[in-house]
């Protein structure tokens, strides 16, 4: 099990949200959602890592920040989904020494951060503005937001339990 892996719950409440709010269709709501990361096993209880250091935590959280408003884009209305996304940049900067993709499975994890291509910003955001995390959206997308920013205490926040 992935130390940054969330609760199917958080990300499935926020999905319920957008689409009580008429934003999205609930089946495409779960299938973005599953997308943050993988389901959990019946009675597992799953969390974010603290092993993230704080460090690595406000650099991702700061360079997030930075992407977002030099590429046009915004974070998740569903601001758990960014807290989330940034705490697994964080860990894997903390293990890897880069901010690899979280939300994507890898046999080689070293080898990844090699080659580059999933380092974030991974080669598919910075050529079409296309981001598997969710962590960085165009104004055309369905789940985005109006923000460009988050604390450092609503990473902690949103993130905890999960």
């Amino acid at each position: 099990m992935s130390a940054w892996t969330v609760s199917a719950a958080a990300p499935v409440a926020g999905a319920r949200h957008l689409a009580a709010k008429g934003r999205v269709a609930p089946t495409r709501v779960a299938t973005s959602a599953a997308r943050v990361a993988p389901a959990p096993t019946r009675g597992a209880t799953l969390r974010v890592s603290a092993e993230a250091s704080e460090k690595n935590l406000e650099v991702m959280r700061k360079f997030s920040e930075q992407y977002a408003k030099g590429s046009g884009t915004y974070f998740c209305m569903d601001k758990s989904v960014t807290a989330v996304v940034i705490q697994g940049l964080a860990e894997h900067k903390d293990t890897l020494g880069s901010p690899l993709c979280p939300c994507r499975h890898y046999d080689d994890k070293e080898a990844e951060v090699a080659s580059g291509f999933w380092n974030c910003p991974c080669v598919p955001m910075r050529e079409r503005k296309e981001c598997h995390c969710m962590l960085f959206l165009t104004e055309d997308n369905d789940f985005v937001g109006d923000e460009q920013t988050i604390t450092m205490e609503e990473v902690v926040e949103l993130s905890e339990g999960m």
